[in-house]
């Protein structure tokens, strides 16, 4: 028998309850919920290939890679006929249209009613990764609700999401919720230097994650947009007439985090005596050359932060957004120089 593995970084929650599991005792779906860029789809996936590889085993985690069925899993896209893969919202659809698998880029509900419907081509499993799951409609919700109410055999749903809330309660319900926990900053790093950043790049990137990899490809994919906003923080804190402007509808929500993260780093910097570990350890010395920030500043700017990253999902222009967080830093910076 060839080896059995199972590629995910994490997860350790998750990896200890399917490994305890048995084919007979899998629930018809899951959710695996959890922050962004913590693992979720790579491990529907991975579960997913483990439950359709042909390789004997006891449980259900572990594939051998090279039976017939693996080889038609890659790591990117698939073409195996049990296994059905969509990402995003997902429409009602067209209740009078045909569909088989892989025959078109954009999934409905009802494609998915439809699909679900018919037989196993191999005579085992039909697995469906949903990735990153929403509904456009309430009615694209209740066209899958009968699924879930009552389930055909033979057939698991694994659905991901990073905000669970927006599910229907009646959905939800009946869906076996899993939880990924954000990752460690050595797990963070080990991804990335498996992509190909080197081991100094990858360190940095684990230190700016948050605990995800989302967020730590980010900041590396676009360090220029990123130098950008902290000399723009930098210098509106220490009094002086912002630098180049960064903000556009593309580049707000990354601006915001950066903004985010660097006025956390300005309070903790002086907490517990100026000890605290701070996020963004590429402006560490910066950061803990500014004056400590008031307790009621604190609060204020952390208020309109939230607010600007509020507004920041809505048609209010960039500009206007960036305005308001500079005013916010200006005031949190005004009484530093006036008892300075």
């Amino acid at each position: 028998m060839s080896d059995l593995q199972f590629d995910v970084v994490g997860a350790r929650g998750p990896l200890a309850f399917f490994s305890g599991l048995r084919k007979p005792a899998l629930a018809h779906a899951y959710l695996f919920s959890g922050p962004q860029g913590v693992g979720k789809k790579t491990f529907a996936r991975r579960l997913a290939q483990s439950l359709l590889c042909e390789a004997p085993k006891d449980g259900v985690i572990g594939y051998d890679g090279t039976c017939a069925s693996c080889r038609l899993i890659g790591k990117e896209e698939t073409r195996h006929p049990d296994l059905l893969e969509s990402l995003g919202p997902l429409k009602i659809g067209d209740p009078e249209g045909a569909l088989g698998f892989h025959e078109s880029d954009e999934m409905t509900a009802r494609d998915l009613v439809r699909l679900l419907s018919l037989q196993s081509y191999s005579g085992g499993l039909r697995v469906v990764v949903l990735g990153d799951i929403d509904f456009v409609s309430h009615e694209a919700a209740n066209a899958l609700l009968k699924f879930f109410e009552e389930p055909p055999p033979a057939v698991v749903l694994l659905l991901t999401t990073s905000t669970p809330g927006r599910l229907l309660a009646t959905i939800r319900s009946r869906l076996v919720e899993i939880r990924f926990p954000a990752l460690r900053r050595s797990e963070v790093a080990e991804i990335l230097r498996r992509k190909g950043f080197d081991a100094a790049r990858a360190g940095l990137g684990a230190a700016l994650s948050q605990g995800s990899a989302t967020t730590a490809l980010a900041a590396l994919d676009d360090e220029h947009l990123r130098a950008c906003v902290a000399d723009w923080f930098f210098d509106i804190v220490a009094g002086a007439s912002p630098g180049e402007a960064w903000a556009t509808r593309e580049t707000l929500d990354e601006g915001l985090e950066t903004v985010k993260t660097l006025v956390r780093d300005w309070i903790a910097s002086h907490a517990a005596g100026g000890g605290a570990p701070l996020l963004a350890i590429d402006y560490e010395a910066r950061l803990r050359a500014l004056p400590a920030v008031p307790n009621e500043a604190a609060i204020a700017i952390l208020a309109r932060l939230a607010e600007a990253q509020r507004l920041a999902r809505t048609n209010v222009s960039p500009a206007l957004v960036v305005e308001m967080v500079r005013m916010a830093l200006t005031s949190a910076a005004s009484p530093i120089a006036t008892t300075g």
